[in-house]
């Protein structure tokens, strides 16, 4: 099996990995059993890096189970959301430990409001530092979802690799900061590059990853079938030209703008609505079989909507500036006339 055709180097931390990097945020979702078969897998086939958080639960708990053997041939990058230096060292230890590994590749502040910087008065650079100093850690990364803190980060020469979200769907504005990472030498790793869930073809999602040398995408991964699919592209890479092309046009007409990533970081929301859903559910119920979308429970969610509080809070929180109430009321609207048979 040919593993490593498609190759990227994170940046200046002179990781070189395949295209296929593992999200591990999914496999929350299945039993400790299944996923460490899944995780296997994807080791056996080739897949070196493996991405998580200290936020999905169990996951590095899952990780660590089905890979602490194999821990000198993979990499591993988690996150923290840590709001201070204490419990930023609290989530490291506990890392390292669910984990199985006395260090980690890459340590990542997961989706701060602000840039962390050293001698701010919260301390998570400095503590950064300092765990690196111990061995703890061997590269510095940042997530984000707000662009301006992204290009913020990149910009300070503080971190070694940024996560942002990317996909074809992407702006123009956000294709570029893949340049400037390239040029700044920071590694990119890619999250939502199926656009969480509006892409359903991960062929074309591929191909347009193969587009950019110094990209990493992280698939999100919880079924054997599909890390099948990334696995076959491997050995036989979709190429962005002919019918692939014609149809992220396509799909870039229909979707590109202002829609619901999905996220979630605008939850919880106070009328109990769920808004990484129900504002993009004209989207789902378009690019999917929209019969999964029109059971009774996705009705009740949908329903919630009428009891908005108009409190604005969602709209505060999103990071792409988007206007989630009114988003939820467009959606609502289509969603009804799609029931009644009105729309298709």
């Amino acid at each position: 099996m040919i593993w490593f055709m498609d190759r990227v180097r994170l940046g200046r931390t002179e990781i070189i990995v395949n295209k296929n990097g593992f999200g591990a945020l999914p496999i929350q979702r299945v039993t400790k059993e299944e996923a460490a078969k899944i995780l296997r897998k994807a080791y056996d086939n080739g897949v070196r890096l493996f991405d998580t958080a200290r936020a999905y639960t169990d996951s590095e708990e899952k990780l660590g189970y089905a890979l602490s053997d194999v821990r000198k041939q993979i990499f591993i990058t988690t996150k923290t959301m840590a709001e201070d230096a204490q419990m930023f060292w609290r989530d490291l230890e506990t890392s390292l430990r669910t984990l199985g590994t006395d260090y980690i590749d890459i340590y990542q502040f997961h989706n701060p409001s602000f840039c962390p910087k050293p001698g701010g008065k919260d301390g998570l650079y400095d503590a950064m530092i300092e765990a690196k100093r111990q061995g703890k850690i061997r590269y510095i990364g940042i997530t984000n979802h707000r662009l301006a803190i992204a290009e913020e980060a990149v910009k300070s020469g503080l971190y070694d690799t940024l996560q942002f979200p990317f996909s074809y769907l992407s702006s123009g504005n956000e294709k570029k900061l893949t340049k400037r990472c390239k040029e700044k030498d920071v590694g990119f790793l890619a999250m939502k590059a199926l656009a969480g869930g509006l892409i359903n073809r991960s062929a074309l999602a591929y191909a347009f990853m193969n587009e950019y040398d110094n990209v990493l995408p992280i698939w999100g991964i919880q079924r054997e079938s599909e890390l099948d699919e990334f696995l076959s592209y491997q050995e036989d890479p979709p190429v962005y030209e002919g019918e692939i092309a014609e149809k992220i046009a396509e799909d870039i007409k229909e979707l590109q703008g202002d829609f619901c990533r999905g996220c979630g970081y605008c939850m919880p929301c106070p009328a109990d609505i769920e808004i990484n859903n129900c504002a993009r559910m004209s989207l789902l119920i378009r690019r999917a079989v929209s019969a999964n979308f029109l059971n009774e429970e996705t009705q009740e969610k949908m329903k919630k909507i009428e009891g908005c509080l108009e409190c604005g809070k969602c709209k505060s929180k999103c990071p792409y500036g988007l206007d989630t109430p009114e988003l939820l009321k467009k959606n609502y609207k289509d969603y009804k006339e799609v029931l009644e048979g009105k729309a298709v």
